[in-house]
């Protein structure tokens, strides 16, 4: 395991941090973590700490938004069908399920459409686009892609089919010439909140079309209702409401920011998923092994602040994030990466229980063979790394097999930046004599500007700072190769990039009190830009008890050698290396997050352990 460097995290003003903890009545531990989230006042805490659906933006802000309600309102009172069209991954699939669902209850004239992966590629295709005319289309809402597709929206309007463009990925420099793109990322566009996925873009177009048809806003405040228009607004909250699990689960999928609107929009659909989820996300869980508890569950939710009372109904274990990235995201995206996107879509719509449960077991069968792929795919990829003297010296790591499934090349880039720590793009055979590849970086290197860079040798590419897709023809890859590995170099420096972990705080475990807890686990929901946080203890031993479980995590106890504290449980995903160490009596400085363990129906604090230094 390589070493990796601790880099406390001090970029806050101490002052504020003091003034933040006087007023809140917390440790300045606690008031250090809320001003690194840019939380700064008791005001901004309380909202922090107690989120409600009036928090969010008002949809009319986005460019674009009103021409394209009443382009829906046009179609819709002239019963023009209408198609909704998104990517094939579980943030395209679920924006398609929640636009079609809430459409499909004002007008049946409607069909939704995902591009199949190995014949139509990334994002609107021309296929998808005879598909519509075909059938008699006349709008098509594109949602996850779009931005770039300038050629395709061309096509389509001469063939009399308009297009809105619901997309958050960053857009070149001509849009496509839709009735209205929907796209927080134009440099235009006024909406204060930039990182909202596919799907919550899909929200905010039904949240936009709800709000016009009962006169009344999210953000409006309630004291500034008259009595029927603050019923009126509560009836808007409960029929958003329902949405918001699948805005949650694309959220956490996508792995966009969870802080501003995306919090907010994250922490309501949680408590969805954790009350009364949808027939098709309950059959997925199944397969985490996660039960409902039998209490009967009230379709009244509390849409201001959290309260124990709503854990009436809640899972077993109640659903978190990192649930949905691990357990439920996975098998959604399967589906499109194996087979056809269309059932994650079906599974996401039904209400059927039966059909719910039969969808689930195909697509987690889906993604069974998609773990055999991405591991064959992975070892091959690592094998030729270790082996092939080419890539000793190379800053980034470009793959390429025809043989490997193009469903799971991004997958595979991912490991290969965590097993490596380099810039990772690992292609396959594509389609129309292209290669396609998908790309993974580490954060100190956008890899989206690199690709940008290297636009004449491509054919296609989009995405983010930290991952794209791209196609490029074969004989442009030598030339690509050297490009792209001169713009890391340029980037990332000659010497190898040493892995960092950014930690939150130095404690003691005499810190780690039952008010410190309950304060820390009311950050969630946790993900990007508000990570759990990250802890270090210093001068530990092991009780006696360590010991390796599964295939290499580390098993043991802390304790503190000077502070008289009972020792924390604590696990360390592969690194069994240090269990001599530990054996021996060695001190020790841990480096982890502290977490809640479910085990026997039991639940204890546990440290998550990021990383082990022994102390001489």
């Amino acid at each position: 395991m390589k070493e990796k460097r601790w880099i406390l995290r001090q970029d806050y003003d101490l002052e504020t941090v003091e003034n933040l903890a006087a007023s809140l009545g917390v440790d300045r531990i606690i008031a250090a973590l809320l001003v690194e989230r840019g939380v700064t006042t008791f005001e901004e805490a309380r909202r922090f700490f107690r989120p409600g659906l009036d928090q969010i933006h008002d949809p009319f802000i986005m460019k674009g938004m009103r021409q394209a309600i009443d382009r829906i309102n046009q179609a819709i009172a002239a019963r023009q069908r209408i198609m909704v069209y998104g990517d094939y991954d579980v943030d395209g699939t679920s924006a398609v399920a929640l636009v079609y669902s809430y459409l499909k209850e004002l007008d049946d004239n409607i069909d939704f459409y995902i591009p199949d992966r190995e014949r139509e590629g990334y994002g609107i295709s021309y296929q998808g686009i005879d598909y519509a005319r075909e059938t008699g289309v006349k709008l098509i809402i594109a949602l996850d892609c779009g931005i770039k597709a300038l050629e395709q929206v061309a096509y389509a309007s001469e063939h009399g089919i308009d297009f809105i463009i619901g997309d958050h990925h960053l857009p070149g420099d001509e849009v496509p010439r839709a009735v209205a793109v929907l796209d927080p990322k134009q440099a235009d566009c006024p909406y204060p909140y930039k990182e909202l996925s596919g799907c919550g873009i899909g929200f905010k177009i039904v949240e936009a079309h709800l709000e016009q048809r009962f006169g009344v806003r999210l953000c409006d405040l309630p004291e500034q209702l008259d009595a029927n228009r603050q019923r009126r607004q509560e009836e808007l909250k409960l029929r958003l409401l329902k949405y918001l699990d699948l805005v949650a689960v694309s959220i956490a999928s996508d792995i966009v920011p969870i802080m501003g609107e995306n919090r907010v929009l994250a922490f309501f659909g949680l408590r969805v998923l954790n009350t009364k989820p949808r027939p098709g996300i309950e059959a997925i869980l199944k397969y985490g092994h996660v039960d409902r508890r039998k209490a009967d569950v009230s379709d009244q939710a509390d849409t201001s602040e959290m309260s124990d009372k709503s854990k009436a109904g809640y899972f077993e274990k109640e659903l978190t994030i990192s649930d949905l990235v691990f357990l439920v995201g996975p098998r959604i995206n399967a589906a499109g990466r194996i087979r056809s996107a269309f059932d994650s879509v079906r599974l996401m719509l039904t209400e059927d229980p039966a059909v719910a449960r039969q969808l689930a077991d195909d697509i987690n069968t889906y993604n069974m063979e998609r773990k055999d792929l991405d591991t064959a795919a992975t070892e091959e990829a690592k094998r030729r790394i270790d082996t092939d003297a080419y890539y000793r010296d190379r800053q980034s790591l470009v793959l390429y097999d025809p043989s490997w499934h193009r469903g799971v090349v991004g997958i595979v880039a991912s490991r290969i930046v965590e097993a490596y720590n380099k810039p990772t793009i690992v292609f396959t055979e594509g389609s129309d004599g292209l290669i396609t590849g998908s790309a993974r970086s580490l954060k100190e290197f956008d890899v989206h500007e690199a690709l940008e860079k290297c636009a004449d040798l491509l054919e296609h590419f989009g995405g983010h700072k930290s991952a794209a897709g791209v196609s490029l023809r074969k004989e442009n890859m030598r030339a690509f190769l050297d490009r792209f590995e001169s713009l890391v170099r340029e980037g990332l420096g000659s010497e190898e990039v040493v892995p960092e972990v950014e930690v939150d705080a130095e404690i003691g475990f005499s810190q780690i009190t039952p008010k410190f807890l309950r304060i820390l686990k009311q950050f969630a929901p946790f993900g990007p830009d508000n990570n759990v946080p990250v802890f270090v203890s210093r001068e530990l031993v092991d009780t006696g008890s360590a010991r390796i479980v599964g295939t290499n995590h580390l098993k043991f106890n802390a304790i503190p050698i000077a502070e008289r504290t009972a020792p924390y449980p604590a696990i360390a995903f592969q690194q069994g290396e240090a269990l001599a160490g530990m054996r021996r009596g060695e001190r020790f400085d841990l480096c982890y997050q502290l977490e809640e363990n479910y085990w026997r129906g039991k639940t204890e604090i546990q440290l998550n352990v990021k990383d082990i230094k022994f102390v001489e």
